[in-house]
């Protein structure tokens, strides 16, 4: 039985050539451990080809490789030719019919694909940071947010938190009743990553009595009554002011409008 070498060439990490040479050679060894590869990762210099072409002719290896620039593709085709050395293109050939397809020329950069993966990692762990310190849930969450949202019960704070995390933020968001303390940990946060949420009286009133009337309760509760909304807003402002932060009108604002207004100050404080 021939020996099988294979040497993985890629201007990235080379997972994907890995992968799929795996998949190839499984179908021809049952016993992957009989397989000898070698990764050669972040290769951008064609001297680097040369080197691989002639090592794999050395060692009777098929070159196997995932490379996204043309040039650099060419550049190895040509010096396993020279070498004799059996070689196998992944991308080029989907390169080719896909641009045809779509009529457009690839990016040619390396490691984009890797780059998707960590932005969608980064949304997952974002979002699941927003569920796990919600509404409070968690005052160590505050310490840990790149931003933290505070404001009176039905101001938004959760959809405005989810909305957020889909953009790759961690969001703690803590309601604050006149009642109950607010956590210590918030004075402690940096005031340019912390936003008060605030909404008209009348506005809020509206909002609250729909809500009682949605879980079956008579809409008159003293929690829709105007006065006990504004006594919750007389401690906002009171708790917004020791912070230090932000303070922004959701009355008449969608969510989607004012994350723009957080994401905004926040790109421009820490860019």
């Amino acid at each position: 039985m021939k020996n099988l070498t294979i040497f993985i060439v890629s201007d990235s990490i080379g997972e994907t050539a890995d992968l799929v040479a795996k998949a190839a050679a499984s179908q021809y060894r049952s016993d992957l451990e009989t397989i000898s590869m070698k990764r050669f990762s972040h290769v951008e210099d064609e001297s680097q080809l040369n080197e691989i072409a002639y090592l794999a002719q050395q060692q009777d290896a098929v070159i196997i490789y995932t490379l996204v620039k043309k040039t650099m593709r060419a550049k190895l085709k040509e010096q396993c030719e020279i070498q004799q050395v059996f070689s196998v293109d992944l991308m080029g050939p989907l390169f080719e019919g896909l641009g045809s397809f779509l009529n457009e020329s690839p990016f040619e950069e390396p490691g984009l694909v890797r780059q998707l993966d960590d932005d969608y990692f980064k949304k997952i762990e974002a979002i699941e940071f927003a569920v796990k310190y919600d509404d409070g849930r968690d005052p160590r969450g505050i310490t840990k947010a790149d931003i933290v949202l505070v404001g009176i019960s039905r101001t938004s704070k959760t959809p405005l938190s989810q909305y957020l995390a889909h953009k790759g933020y961690k969001v703690a968001n803590v309601p604050l009743v006149p009642e109950v303390d607010p956590p210590i940990e918030l004075y402690s946060v940096e005031a340019g990553k912390c936003f008060g949420l605030v909404i008209s009286p009348d506005k809020l009133n509206s909002i609250r009595r729909e809500r009682l009337i949605t879980l079956g309760l008579k809409d008159d509760a003293n929690y829709a009554q105007v006065s006990r909304i504004k006594h919750e807003i007389t401690h906002f402002e009171k708790v917004v002011e020791k912070i230090g932060c932000s303070v922004i009108d959701v009355t008449n604002r969608a969510v989607e409008e004012t994350a723009n207004i957080i994401l905004g100050e926040i790109s421009t404080r820490y860019k």
